[in-house]
């Protein structure tokens, strides 16, 4: 099937949509591009007339504080830019609100950090807020919580915030609103002969789809991230298209099943369950266990959970419950999950077969490092 058929298909469905709008799209070197925002802004009214339930992942807060406070160039320290988000989030708030109450619509601002997602419980209160702001005909304007973050605020933050709001709703469709037309064979900035690929229908290894990252100075992501957005997604069984947001009516086109645009990468198949997207996206690894053959062909092959016979070596410092990235011998993730042991622990049984875990230890809480439920083959 070409991309229009996948297209008209997915669209014939698409109710909850999340829409992704880079810094890069919103802001140049003079700051915030308003009247960009407002064109933005119409479409996606439009589409809310249509009955879509919309959410908006919008970056800009710094550029609208530089905007503000007069500055020319982007900050480089942390500091600087959380300063700069602060002042920065009130303007751009209050653009999209007096753009979108042109067209009768209520916004709600809702920030958000890593950290929010990762903790279970903030997921869920997360996500029936967001389920209460839809049945209100409200559209929540998504950001991340740049005063507080500081790793999220580098490389790529917003594309992985908006593959995180997208499970989370269990939307429809993802779109990335880049300064590209779509994903190419290699950067079309560097070589002419760039290709655009108009459908990835394999989401595994999509971001192998290209030779090279595309960076903008305006914002913290490239090419790459987005793929990676567009992978966890796929996870999740939602697809993405990825496109230009440069140019009037993107978002139109978009919703158009006549209109051939940007790149559209298809979910997968067998769409994880929604914990173990959450164990496989959303918590940040504490540690590592590197594993042998036998562990990983159990755990690859016959869905097995992961015992301490088959552990050579703990890496890091991690307790009960935290996630732990799983390698192979040649230092390949494979997999993630929930340990069930500290690394403490885990150090004095590797290599044991569980009969022996309560002799070392003197107690025995789990058979295995890791049970087959919180474990995650990627």
């Amino acid at each position: 099937m070409t991309q229009l058929e996948h297209k008209k298909l997915i669209l014939k469905r698409a109710r909850r949509v999340v829409v992704k709008i880079g810094s890069q799209i919103l802001s140049s070197s003079a700051g915030i591009e308003e009247n960009r925002l407002r064109g933005l802004v119409r479409e996606l009214a439009l589409l809310h007339e249509r009955k879509k339930e919309i959410v908006v992942v919008s970056s800009g807060a710094v550029a609208a504080g530089m905007t503000r406070l007069g500055r020319k160039e982007r900050p480089k320290s942390i500091p600087e830019k959380q300063a700069l988000a602060a002042v920065g989030q009130i303007k751009l708030m209050a653009l999209y609100e007096r753009a979108f109450s042109k067209f009768d619509k209520c916004v709600a601002q809702v920030l958000l950090t890593a950290d929010d997602l990762a903790n279970r419980q903030r997921y869920i209160n997360a996500k029936h807020t967001f389920q209460m702001l839809l049945e209100s005909s409200i559209i929540p304007i998504v950001n991340e919580n740049d005063t507080v973050a500081v790793d999220e605020m580098k490389f790529g933050d917003n594309d992985h915030l908006s593959a995180l709001v997208a499970t989370l709703l269990e939307a429809d469709l993802l779109v990335i609103l880049s300064d590209v037309e779509g994903v190419y064979d290699k950067d079309p900035r560097i070589h002419r002969d760039a290709q655009l690929i108009p459908l990835i229908g394999e989401p595994k290894g999509i971001r192998q789809a290209i030779g090279g990252e595309s960076m903008s100075a305006a914002g913290t992501g490239g090419i790459v991230t987005k793929l990676g957005a567009a992978q966890e997604a796929a996870a999740a069984g939602i697809p993405t298209l990825i496109t230009s947001g440069l140019r009037d009516g993107a978002l139109e086109k978009i919703f158009d099943a006549k209109e051939q645009v940007g790149t559209l990468i298809l979910p997968e198949a067998n769409r994880l369950p929604s914990r173990k997207h959450w164990i496989a996206y959303n918590l940040k690894p504490g540690g590592e266990l590197v594993v042998d053959q036998g562990a990983y062909d159990a755990v690859v092959q016959k869905g097995k959970s992961l015992l301490p016979s088959g552990l050579k070596e703990v890496r890091g410092a991690f307790g009960v419950g935290e996630c732990v990235r799983c390698l192979d011998l040649a230092g390949k993730e494979f997999a993630r999950g929930l340990v069930n042991y500290s690394a403490q622990e885990l150090n004095r049984i590797r290599g044991l077969h569980t009969s022996g875990i309560e002799k070392v230890l003197g107690y025995k809480a789990y058979e295995e490092i890791i049970h087959r439920d919180d474990l995650v083959v990627l």
